[in-house]
């Protein structure tokens, strides 16, 4: 598949500064008119839907790869990125990132060198942003909800990687999703050992001790810093689904 550029970002005369689709069709501030904008905006998520469901459709067997953009590439945790996106293209699957620098970087270069697929999926952001050079098929999306609806439907399976609120965000939601069967529970790798013990030691004391959740939830993470671990676990649920 040929790189391509989807429905991205585009310049527009009068917009404020830093604003971005996702900003203007969330903010209930300003004149009244405006509300009765929304409605034709469901036009243009229809249009960013089809075209996503579109042109992931024929993407094979994938693998989500998600991690902070503001790892640099000389931090362990973009040689693991580069390594855990090497073995999954090895293994059959097409690498999925958020298309940025840092970690999503790592994975999709990876995947690029050991020739398999590298898929971009970018976002409209308030700073100039662009897909990064080490994707063979990408696209942009305006709207959050829109791309992390594209994660969830063409990965086989997510491995985290070392992030921030993004990468957060969509874990738990991939977790959410798994834990109330609107989605087949799928395998969840937390890469990196140091920095995802902390978490996993809050669930296990607050949430799980005080039953705000239940071990079952706590059992869709897997925590390593074993690339071939993380990969097997992949392969091995791939192989149960065929």
């Amino acid at each position: 598949m040929t790189r391509r550029s989807g429905p991205g970002p585009r310049p527009s005369a009068g917009r404020p500064e830093g604003s971005t689709t996702d900003q203007r069709l969330l903010d209930s501030r300003g004149d009244s008119g405006w509300v009765h904008t929304d409605p034709w905006r469901v036009l243009k998520i229809q249009a960013e839907f089809v075209e996503g469901f579109n042109d992931l459709a024929e993407v094979g067997p994938a693998i989500s790869v998600f991690g902070s953009a503001r790892i640099p590439d000389t931090h362990p945790a973009y040689d693991i990125g580069v390594r855990v996106g090497s073995a999954l293209s090895k293994a059959g699957f097409a690498v999925i990132t958020g298309g940025g620098p840092g970690a999503m970087e790592a994975a999709n270069k990876g995947a690029m060198e050991a020739g398999g697929e590298s898929v971009g999926l970018g976002i409209e952001l308030p700073w100039e942003a662009k897909l990064n050079d080490y994707i063979t098929f990408g696209l942009n999306f305006r709207y959050f909800f829109v791309r992390k609806m594209m994660f969830v439907k063409y990965s086989q399976g997510y491995v985290v990687l070392p992030g921030g609120l993004g990468t957060l965000d969509e874990l738990f939601e991939a977790m959410t999703l798994a834990q109330t069967l609107k989605i087949t529970q799928f395998p969840i790798v937390l890469m990196g050992v140091e920095h995802w013990q902390g978490l996993i030691d809050w669930m296990q004391g607050s949430m799980l001790e005080d039953a705000r959740i239940k071990q079952s939830d706590l059992d869709m993470l897997t925590l390593t810093d074993d690339v071939d671990e993380a990969v097997a676990l992949m392969v091995a649920a791939r192989d149960r689904h065929s």
